[in-house]
């Protein structure tokens, strides 16, 4: 039987931080901080309402994800008549999905092809060891590769995507390359540490188009640590109270890390390395604990990117005005960009994302050392 008993002691015994004091500044803004609560915002750091030790240890953080939960699966219950129940099973059981062969041959040679040929601006980081390239696949680039924008704006993909993720969203699309080891003294990737992205469901999927094998650095999941036991309940909680403090910044925004040994706590099965071939549709709710696989050596991985998010406390499934919108969604992401872009410019900050001109999802990585303009 599932039971918190191998953390309780550590509950029972531990001495809690003392709360955190709202700076001056921040007392205008605590109607807007106390609204958050009933949104997708996620940082312990950022919002001393929702990364209150108080608050906390009388439940705020485990009833936001109580209630995420319960409406999530609500609005997937609005989605279920969308995909086969084979795949239900899978997603409700697991967390994730894997489509073997998700395309015909002919197809998915056809996509292959117009996704290695595309030839357009990209933005790129270096973090830790491994360079990240996206290619953001905007309205304007899709109209560059026809038969990749049938598939993605096709059911078979986006039916799929929408119950893992609970929403019938316009997802954010990419053509992501992970290059590794590209800095060889440098610490590991964040993504290759066990995490959670968000509390609340959330999707992200991945089209291969190479064989992704075990030095390839493939996706890493726990299933059914989507669902949260009592043991993950428990670990939550003991978390949630000095979060906003924590030394690691990743969970302090509330993308919660877990070591192997407290994973090894939780009462998950093991974790399975989707090490799949190519033309594989790997679709898994991020709320659930995943990581990228590590690589001795240097590797890459090239595929189609998508993710969504919205706000988890909604009962329904629907109602997003960007599908008739589709140009205005794309320009949200670039003015999201320019506006970061310009933070960074600001504050002469080094490092992160940045675009770094006309690439093709396979052009070697360039590493620029020089300050950025």
């Amino acid at each position: 039987m599932d039971d918190d008993r191998s953390c309780r002691s550590d509950r029972q015994t531990a001495v809690l931080p003392e709360p955190r004091s709202m700076k001056p500044y921040q007392w205008p803004m605590l109607v807007l901080y106390a609204a958050a609560i009933f949104s997708q915002s996620k940082s312990f750091r950022d919002n001393p309402v929702i990364g209150s030790t108080r608050l906390n240890t009388m439940g705020l953080h485990l009833f936001r994800r109580r209630l995420a939960a319960r409406m999530g699966a609500r609005r997937r219950a609005q989605l279920a008549s969308r995909i086969t129940a084979e795949d239900r099973a899978a997603i409700d059981r697991d967390g994730y999905i894997v489509k073997r062969d998700f395309l015909d041959p002919q197809t998915f040679a056809a996509l292959r092809d117009e996704i290695l040929g595309l030839q357009t601006h990209a933005r790129e980081a270096v973090i830790g060891d491994t360079l990240t390239r996206l290619i953001p696949l905007d309205v304007w680039n899709l109209r560059k590769v026809p038969t990749t924008r049938t598939v993605l704006e096709g059911p078979d993909f986006n039916d799929l995507f929408a119950y893992a993720g609970s929403f019938k969203r316009r997802p954010r699309l990419f053509v992501q390359t992970v290059f590794t080891q590209v800095l060889k003294d440098a610490p590991p990737d964040v993504q290759s540490f066990f995490h959670s992205d968000t509390f609340h469901p959330t999707v992200k999927a991945w089209l291969y188009l190479d064989d992704v094998d075990p030095a390839s650095c493939p996706f890493t999941y726990v299933p059914g640590s989507h669902l949260a036991n009592r043991r993950r309940l428990a670990w939550e909680r003991r978390v949630s109270f000095d979060a906003a403090t924590s030394a690691d910044p990743l969970t302090a925004e509330g993308s919660l890390r877990v070591t192997e040994a407290e994973l090894a706590r939780l009462g998950y099965a093991p974790p399975v390395s989707l090490a799949v071939g190519a033309n594989s549709l790997v679709i898994a709710d991020t709320s659930g604990f995943h990581k990228r696989a590590t690589s001795a050596d240097q590797a890459r991985r090239i595929s189609i990117w998508a993710y969504s998010r919205s706000n988890p406390f909604l009962p329904w499934a629907g109602g997003d005005l960007t599908r008739l919108l589709p140009a205005a969604h794309s320009a949200g992401l670039h003015l999201f960009w320019f506006a970061q872009d310009q933070v960074k410019r600001m504050r002469k900050a080094r490092g992160g994302w940045r675009w770094v001109g006309v690439r093709t999802p396979a052009t070697p990585p360039v590493l620029e050392t020089s300050s950025e303009s």
